[in-house]
């Protein structure tokens, strides 16, 4: 993996938005998401799968914490680009803790305040979106446009 990236997703919506980003990763990227199967345009060579969790279910939270940590101290990212939910802010967590530069590009469906997922992480990086330029002044985050 050439610049050792990581790109980090939960199935739906937030995964159609970073396939979205995809085509500036260059070649040489890892996804890693909660859908079973790799979406069609994705080697599954290049694909890796994390249980889902949310911030209601502490057990899975934990769990899918250290796979997450497991994933990130196997692949040492240099980089991490997520647009979450949960497993995204948990790598995210993860890789900052070994020295990754860390990106979160908050959902498009957030139109009035950053996800939770967002809020936690724009503390580990100043490298934090919103799609939204009105949400992204109004929660001291960063606005280059939006991705769908």
């Amino acid at each position: 993996m050439g610049k050792k990236l990581l790109a980090v997703a939960s199935a739906g919506g937030h995964l159609v938005q970073l396939l979205r980003l995809a085509p500036a990763f260059g070649s040489e990227f890892l996804l890693v998401s909660t859908s079973l199967c790799p979406p069609k345009t994705i080697d599954k060579s290049r694909y890796l799968y994390v249980e889902d969790c949310n911030a209601d279910e502490y057990l899975k939270v934990v769990k899918c914490f250290v796979s997450c940590l497991k994933i990130v101290l196997k692949h040492k990212p240099k980089i991490v680009i997520t647009t979450g939910a949960a497993p995204g802010l948990l790598i995210l967590i993860a890789a900052k803790l070994v020295g990754a530069k860390c990106i979160w590009f908050d959902s498009i469906a957030n139109t009035e305040e950053l996800s939770l997922g967002g809020k936690v992480a724009k503390y580990f990086t100043k490298d934090c979106f919103s799609q939204w330029e009105h949400v992204a002044k109004a929660e001291n985050v960063r606005f280059i446009g939006s991705v769908l």
